[in-house]
């Protein structure tokens, strides 16, 4: 089959043209069928919740020299200041940890079930609950108030 008829340079300038009409009746047509975006609507806000990754606590627990006079008075089922708490009975929703004792104070971050944490403060009690003020044995920044019934009570590292 011979082409060379039809690769001239009329059929060539003519097919660019043909294709640069058929893009403009495109851009023309798309530019008149667009909805049109009316300055009524407003400005909406989205709500948009953060919610920190939760922390790596590490397998390796601090070193603990244990005094050899001192006599142990761990009490497996009581809260203790200094002491070690574990988050339970959360599931997979975790636990809220809060700025102030009580159901209406800011949450500060989620504990993850199974979590541990180190009692500094407490206990005080508000809305029915007895409340525990607990930092992260490796992260100081994640420190906040608890309640009592999501916390079980572990012996020192």
């Amino acid at each position: 089959m011979n082409l060379h008829p039809y690769l001239n340079r009329f059929v060539i300038i003519g097919s660019l043209i043909l294709a640069g009409i058929l893009i403009l009746i495109t851009l023309i047509l798309i530019g008149w069928t667009s909805p049109r975006f009316s300055p009524d609507v407003g400005f909406a806000p989205a709500d948009l919740t953060m919610i920190p990754a939760p922390t790596h606590t590490p397998g390796i627990p601090p070193t603990f020299t244990p005094d050899p006079l001192a006599t142990p008075t761990f009490d497996p089922n009581t809260i203790a200041l200094n002491g070690y708490v574990q988050i339970s009975g959360t599931g997979s929703d975790g636990l809220r940890i809060r700025s102030a004792p009580g159901l209406n104070s800011e949450t500060v971050f989620r504990g993850e079930e199974s979590e541990v944490f180190l009692v500094k403060d407490g206990p005080q009690t508000g809305d029915g609950y007895t409340w525990w003020y607990l930092i992260a044995p490796y992260d100081d920044t994640r420190a906040g108030w608890a309640a009592d019934e999501f916390l079980v009570v572990i012996p020192p590292p």
